[in-house]
């Protein structure tokens, strides 16, 4: 749920704010893999006692946690108060990791623009979008509609990125992620009794991260920096965004209760800044395929939470079309048999 910028077009993003991921494309060795004939480096210890599949489902978990965090921040903050305090941990927790790794921050006029352009698009504008839609709609709903990002994603690749291009396959699994959303919504039955104006805002958050990728590709696919110092200084600069425009349209709030102040300082140290530092190792380590599937926990998630937790109703058409809308995301991701093949002979 924090969204980050990456350096590679085959890399998965870097922060997740709502958790959304880019269509992958080929998949690239990950970042420092040691070149045949050279000996791996000894594995840290964090990571062997930390198997791979339960950094995965933690990954999962935080951030489909993160609308139930947002949901509660709502109920003491504004909207753009939950987001900037969000944005605030997320970037202490990135900082923190920069220093302690002696990071070199990006440099050049250009780098930082395509950067502040990013950090609206995959950070300032999402971000605030679900904190303001989950004032009128569930949580649950709102991890819903952030499942929809990698369908919104593959249609705006087929026209920004000139590499991706349209199979029946990928159209396919276009037309029955948009049938899920409409399913999720209750299309036939006015939005299911859900607020159109919350609905919206919900998918156009997830239309913005799915512009953020392709920008991000288009201009910063090879940017001087790590994916670290890139992501922590696109989530420095959304946070000098909402600094300069949350005062304009909000109050100070009356009180601070500590469940709010708590969920906030999670949704932004956990479900932005640590969550971004899981899914960097676990893509250094497995590659951006298995980065980008946790993308399909989230809704299960985030279902779960708002059920049990927050006692959200929920109607036999929203699981049923999530699960039509994940199953149209995996088909957009899966790449061609010929593109296949032909990846397996470069490896050999």
């Amino acid at each position: 749920m924090s969204a980050p910028a990456e350096s590679r077009p085959q890399s998965p993003p870097a922060v997740p704010i709502a958790a959304p991921t880019a269509p992958v494309t080929a998949a690239a060795p990950a970042a420092g893999a040691p070149e045949p004939g050279v000996a791996s480096p000894p594995v840290p210890v964090v990571r062997r006692l930390l198997d791979w599949r339960v950094r995965f489902a933690v990954l999962g978990l935080v951030w489909g946690f993160s609308f139930l965090f947002m949901k509660v921040g709502n109920e003491a903050f504004a909207p753009l108060q939950v987001t900037l305090g969000r944005m605030v941990f997320g970037t202490a927790v990135l900082a923190v990791a920069v220093a302690a790794k002696r990071e070199r921050l990006p440099r050049g006029r250009r780098t930082y623009a395509h950067l502040f352009v990013a950090a609206f698009l995959l950070n300032s504008l999402p971000f605030s979008l679900f904190a303001t839609a989950e004032r009128t709609i569930p949580s649950m709903l709102a991890g819903m509609c952030n499942a929809a990002t990698p369908l919104f994603s593959m249609l705006i690749s087929f026209v920004a990125l000139s590499e991706d291009r349209p199979s029946r396959q990928r159209l396919a699994g276009v037309g029955l992620g948009f049938a899920g959303v409409l399913t999720v919504l209750g299309a036939w039955q006015g939005f299911s009794g859900q607020d159109p104006k919350g609905t919206v805002m919900a998918l156009t958050a997830a239309i913005s991260y799915a512009l953020g990728w392709a920008y991000v590709r288009r201009t910063l696919a090879h940017a001087d920096g790590s994916h670290l110092s890139l992501s922590a200084t696109q989530l420095m600069l959304g946070t000098v965004q909402l600094l300069l425009i949350t005062p304009l349209f909000t109050a100070l709030p009356h009180a601070y209760p500590a469940k709010s102040v708590l969920s906030v300082l999670a949704l932004g140290a956990l479900g932005t800044g640590v969550a971004f530092l899981i899914q960097y190792g676990l893509v250094a380590e497995k590659g951006p395929t298995i980065g980008s599937m946790v993308t399909y926990l989230i809704p299960i998630v985030a279902t779960t939470a708002g059920v049990v937790l927050l006692h959200e109703s929920l109607s036999w058409n929203e699981p049923v079309g999530a699960a039509v809308i994940l199953i149209g995301a995996a088909l957009t991701q899966l790449r061609p048999r010929a593109a296949r093949r032909a990846g397996q002979a470069g490896a050999r």
